[in-house]
C-alpha cells in the first residue's frame, strides 16, 4: 500500500550513529512526535540534516507516521598530508589549511582547502599548479587527507604589448615597470613572474611617468592579463591615452601665513612658465613649501596647488596657497616601546625640548641623532601629532628596540690573517644608558690581541663623552716568499698600553675629541733565524730589519676636529663627514713624532635604494727627532719601521696586503758563467724576500655605489656594492746600500726607483770577475740581490664588485678587483674575503 504524504509523526528513530547520540541528531531537525508532517516537512528534515556536515548519507523511512532516521556519519580526520610540494615548504601552506585532525572531514572544506593551496602558488607566480585532494580509509571511521600537489613551472610574463604610445616607445614605457618581459638574461630577476599587484602598480608607473612628463591628461583605458593554453605564460596588453603636452603656465605662491612671503617664495620655485609640466615637481614644491612653514614654526601650515588647466593653450597655471596657521610650540616629547633603554638617553638626543618653538628641521635632526644610536629599528619616524590647543603639538617616538648586546664566538678563515679564531662580548646600550662595554680576544697566524673598553656618552649627565680602553697586541709580521702565496715570519711586534679619551660637542655638527695614550713596544726577531753571534745580522735579516728591533715608549696626546652632518651614523645614506686628527709623540717616551690625518666622506642617495659615496684621506708623519744611524753607522729613516703607514688590502682592494708602497725585493744568486757578472738570480719561488718597508705620507681615495637588492636579499643582511680605489704610499729615505767585509755594491738594476745595492758573497773578497772554472762555492751559499722598489706617490687604481653579508656564521665580505694601475714592486690579488671577524 502507498505510504501516506501527510499525518501525525507516532515515533521517531536514529540508526547508523556512531559518535552521536540519538537525541543530538534529532536536535538538529524540527521533527517531534505527536505533531504534524508532511513530504515537505520530511525534505527540510534532510536539508537540515544535511546542512550541519557531520553526515555523509541521510534517509528519512516512513511507517504510517513511524519515522527511521537513518545516517552515515562523516569521518574524523586522522591527519593532513602534503605531497610534491618543493617551492613552498610546509609552514607557509599548513597555516593557510582549515582542516585540521580530529576535525569531521567534509568534502566543502577540502574544496575550500584545495582552492586556498592553488591561491598561495598563484601568488608565487605558479598558475600552473594544481591539487590533487585524496582520502585513506582506516579503521574506526578515520581518514587520512593527502594533498597531492603538482606545483608546475613559474608563470612568466612573455609580452607586454602597449597600444595607444605615440610620444614613447614601448621599451621606454616597459623600463618605467616592475614587470618585465621574460628574457633568458633576466634569469634571477623576480619582475618576470605575473603579478595582479605589481599589474595595478605598473599602471601607477605609467600614470606617473607620463605626469613628469608633461602629458596631464593621460590615463591607462584597460589592463588585461591573458593566460596561455598551457598556464606557462601571461600575455599582459595596455591600452593607453596619452592626451596632449602641457607647460607650465603662470606658477606664484599666496601665503595667509605674516611670516611667509608669497613674492618671495614664488622666486624660490623650481618651475617657470614655459618650461613643460611636470607633476613630480609640482608635489615636492608642496613638500619644500611645508618644510619651509615648518622651519617657521607652523607645523600644521596646509599647502595646496590650485590647478588652472588651460586646454586651448595647453598650459598648466598652479597657484600654491599656504593657508593661516597659527604657529606651533611643542607641548611635549613622548617616548613609547624603549623597555631597557632609559628615556634619558632618547630624549637627550631631541633638538628640541617642552615650550620649545617647532621647527622641522630640528625634528629631522632629532630624529637622525636617535637612528645614529643604533639602539632602534631603522627607519624611525618622529610623529606629530596635535596637542591640547590649536598652537600645541606633541612629538611622539615609537621605537622598538633591537639587540644591542653581541656575544661572538667565532672560526673562520681570512685571506689575509688566514685561520682566525675570535672571541668578543660587546654591548652598546650597557644598562639602558647607552653606555658601551666591550670586550675582545682574537688569535689568528699573525696576530693575537686582548681588548677591553668602556666609553660614557654623557659623562655626569653632562654632553661630554669619557672612555678608555687598555689592551694587549701580538703582532707577527709576514713577508712572502717569492711568487707564491707562503710565508714567513719576519719581526714581532708586542704592545701593551692604554688610551683615554675625550669629546665635547663644539656646534650641532662639530665635535672635538682628546685622547691620550701610552704604548709600550718590543720589537723583535727570531735570533735562530736572524742573528750571528748574537747580534742582528743585516746579511740575514735586512738593514731595516735590524734597525726596527728594539724596546720603546710612546707616550701621545692627540686632538680630532670632527665634522659629522650624515643622516646616520651607522649606515649613511646623505650628509658627509670631515675628520681632522693629529697626535703628538715625545711627551715623555723614546719616540717623538707628528702623526697628521685628513679623511671626509660624502653620501648621496640616487634613488631606487642606490647610495653613492665618495670618500678620501691621507696622512703625513714628521719625525722630532734628529739623525739616526744604525749600527754600522750608516744614517737611516727617522721614522720607524713600526710607526709608519702601510697601504693595500684592505684600504685598497685588488693589492694584496702591505701590497703597495716602498720594498725591498731580495733576489738569492746562483753561480752563472754565461753572465757577465758570473751570477743570476736563482729561478726558485722561495729564492725571493719580499719586504714591505711603509711610508711617511699616504694618500686614499674611494668612490662607491651601493646597489639596493629586493625584500628577501635585505634581510638576509646581503649589501653588494661596486667601486674604484685609488692611492699610494711613500716618501722614505732611500735605503744604503748593504757593504760588509765580502761583500760589494753594484749598480741598481734598469726600472727600479730609489737607491738598490746588489751584494754578493766571495770567498776572494773581490767584486772582479770570478776566476774561469769557479763553481757554486764561491757564493758561499749567501749571495744576493737587493732591489729597492715602490718609492712614488703616484696613483694605483683598482676597480671591482664585493658584497657584505651579516651570515648565521659572522660577517662576510668578499671583494673582486682588478689593479688598473701598478707600479713595479706592488703585489696585487684579485679576491679578498673575510668571514668570522667584525668589519
Amino acid at each position: 500500500a502507498a505510504v501516506p504524504a501527510a499525518g501525525t509523526i507516532r515515533s521517531v528513530a536514529v540508526t547508523g550513529q556512531q559518535r552521536l547520540e540519538p537525541d543530538t541528531v534529532l536536535s538538529y531537525t524540527k521533527l517531534r512526535v505527536g505533531q504534524p508532517y508532511t513530504q515537505e516537512t520530511l525534505d527540510q528534515a534532510l536539508r537540515d540534516l544535511y546542512e550541519t556536515e557531520l553526515f555523509a548519507d541521510v534517509q528519512i523511512r516512513n511507517d504510517n507516521g513511524a519515522l527511521t532516521i537513518e545516517v552515515r556519519e562523516n569521518p574524523v580526520i586522522n591527519r593532513i598530508v602534503l605531497e610534491g610540494n618543493k617551492r613552498l615548504k610546509e609552514d607557509k601552506i599548513r597555516p593557510e589549511i582549515k582542516l585540521a585532525p580530529r576535525q569531521i572531514y567534509t568534502r566543502s572544506k577540502v574544496r575550500a582547502d584545495v582552492a586556498r593551496i592553488i591561491e598561495l602558488y598563484r601568488r608565487q607566480g605558479r598558475f600552473a599548479a594544481t591539487v590533487e585532494p585524496k582520502m585513506v580509509q582506516l579503521d574506526q571511521n578515520r581518514v587520512d587527507i593527502v594533498f597531492e600537489i603538482s606545483e608546475g613551472p613559474k608563470s612568466k610574463v612573455r609580452q607586454i604589448n602597449i597600444i595607444g604610445n605615440d610620444k614613447f616607445s614601448d621599451g621606454e614605457l616597459r623600463s618605467q615597470m616592475v614587470t618585465k618581459q621574460s628574457r633568458w638574461f633576466r634569469i634571477f630577476s623576480s619582475g618576470t613572474s605575473y603579478d595582479p599587484d605589481r599589474l595595478a602598480y605598473d599602471q601607477q608607473k605609467l600614470r606617473q611617468f607620463y605626469l613628469t612628463e608633461g602629458y596631464a591628461d593621460f590615463r591607462v583605458i584597460s589592463a588585461v592579463a591573458e593566460l596561455t593554453p598551457d598556464k606557462q605564460d601571461f600575455i599582459i596588453t595596455y591600452v593607453v591615452e596619452e592626451g596632449d603636452r602641457y607647460k607650465f603656465g603662470d606658477v606664484k605662491v599666496e601665503s595667509d601665513i605674516r611670516d611667509l612671503s608669497g613674492a618671495t617664495l614664488t622666486k624660490t620655485l623650481p618651475m617657470k612658465k614655459g618650461d613643460w609640466y611636470n607633476a613630480k615637481q609640482v608635489e615636492d614644491t608642496v613638500d619644500t613649501l611645508s618644510e619651509t612653514a615648518g622651519l617657521f614654526g607652523y607645523a600644521f601650515a596646509d599647502v595646496q596647488p590650485d590647478f588652472n588647466r588651460d586646454k586651448d593653450s595647453l598650459t598648466m597655471g598652479i597657484n600654491f596657497r599656504i593657508g593661516n596657521a597659527p604657529r606651533v610650540y611643542v607641548e611635549r616629547v613622548d617616548v613609547n616601546g624603549n623597555t631597557l633603554t632609559q628615556d634619558k638617553v632618547v630624549r637627550r638626543e631631541f633638538r628640541l625640548a617642552e615650550g620649545d618653538a617647532f621647527n622641522s628641521f630640528l625634528v629631522k635632526r632629532s630624529r637622525d641623532r636617535i637612528n645614529s644610536l643604533g639602539f632602534f629599528q631603522e627607519k624611525l619616524e618622529i610623529e606629530q601629532k596635535p596637542g591640547s590647543a590649536p598652537d600645541r603639538i606633541v612629538l611622539e617616538t615609537n621605537v622598538q628596540e633591537k639587540s644591542t648586546g653581541e656575544l661572538s664566538l667565532s672560526a673562520g678563515f681570512s685571506s689575509l690573517e688566514r685561520f682566525i679564531v675570535a672571541a668578543s662580548i660587546t654591548q652598546r646600550n650597557f644598562r639602558g644608558k647607552g653606555q658601551e662595554l666591550r670586550a675582545s680576544v682574537n688569535y689568528s697566524s699573525y696576530s693575537k690581541s686582548v681588548e677591553l673598553g668602556f666609553t660614557e656618552p654623557y659623562f655626569m649627565d653632562k654632553n661630554i663623552a669619557l672612555g678608555g680602553d687598555i689592551y694587549r697586541r701580538d703582532l707577527n709580521s709576514f713577508r712572502y716568499l717569492g711568487n707564491s702565496n707562503d710565508r714567513d715570519t719576519t719581526y714581532k711586534q708586542t704592545t701593551t698600553g692604554f688610551q683615554i679619551r675625550a669629546g665635547v660637542p663644539i656646534t650641532e655638527y662639530m665635535s672635538l675629541a682628546l685622547r691620550y695614550s701610552l704604548n709600550l713596544d718590543d720589537v723583535s726577531l727570531d735570533e735562530d733565524t736572524y742573528y750571528t753571534n748574537g747580534v742582528c745580522d743585516p746579511i740575514l735579516a735586512g738593514r731595516y730589519l735590524c734597525d726596527a728591533i728594539g724596546k720603546r715608549t710612546t707616550s701621545s696626546l692627540g686632538y680630532s676636529l670632527i665634522y659629522d652632518n650624515r643622516d646616520n651614523r651607522i649606515r649613511a645614506t646623505r650628509g658627509h663627514n670631515i675628520v681632522l686628527s693629529q697626535d703628538f709623540a715625545g711627551l715623555g717616551g723614546s719616540v717623538k713624532y707628528v702623526r697628521t690625518r685628513l679623511n671626509g666622506a660624502k653620501y648621496w642617495p640616487l634613488g631606487g635604494g642606490f647610495i653613492f659615496s665618495l670618500s678620501a684621506e691621507g696622512g703625513y708623519i714628521h719625525s722630532l727627532e734628529g739623525e739616526r744611524r744604525d749600527a754600522s753607522g750608516e744614517l737611516v729613516d727617522k721614522i720607524r719601521l713600526t710607526d709608519r703607514f702601510f697601504l693595500g688590502n684592505p684600504q685598497i682592494r685588488g693589492f694584496d696586503i702591505r701590497g703597495i708602497g716602498p720594498r725591498v725585493k731580495r733576489y738569492y744568486l746562483v753561480a752563472d758563467p754565461n753572465s757577465p757578472t758570473g751570477f743570476s738570480r736563482n729561478s726558485g719561488d722561495n729564492n725571493v724576500r719580499d719586504d714591505a718597508l711603509g711610508g711617511k705620507v699616504y694618500y686614499l681615495a674611494r668612490a662607491e655605489v651601493e646597489i639596493p637588492l629586493g625584500s628577501g636579499a635585505r634581510e638576509m643582511g646581503l649589501r653588494p656594492s661596486i667601486f674604484v680605489d685609488a692611492g699610494a704610499v711613500g716618501g722614505l729615505r732611500d735605503p744604503q746600500p748593504t757593504n760588509f767585509p765580502g761583500y760589494c755594491s753594484i749598480t741598481p738594476q734598469t726600472g727600479t726607483t730609489g737607491s738598490a745595492s746588489t751584494v754578493r758573497a766571495a770567498s776572494l773578497g773581490t767584486c772582479n770577475a770570478p776566476p774561469a772554472g769557479f763553481d757554486a762555492a764561491y757564493l758561499d751559499g749567501t749571495g744576493f740581490e737587493e732591489v729597492y722598489l715602490g718609492d712614488t706617490l703616484k696613483p694605483r687604481v683598482s676597480v671591482g664588485f664585493g658584497v657584505n653579508w651579516n651570515s648565521p656564521f659572522g660577517p662576510f665580505r668578499i671583494d673582486i678587483a682588478k689593479a688598473l694601475l701598478k707600479e713595479p714592486g706592488d703585489d696585487t690579488q684579485l679576491i679578498s674575503f673575510n668571514v668570522g671577524t667584525q668589519f
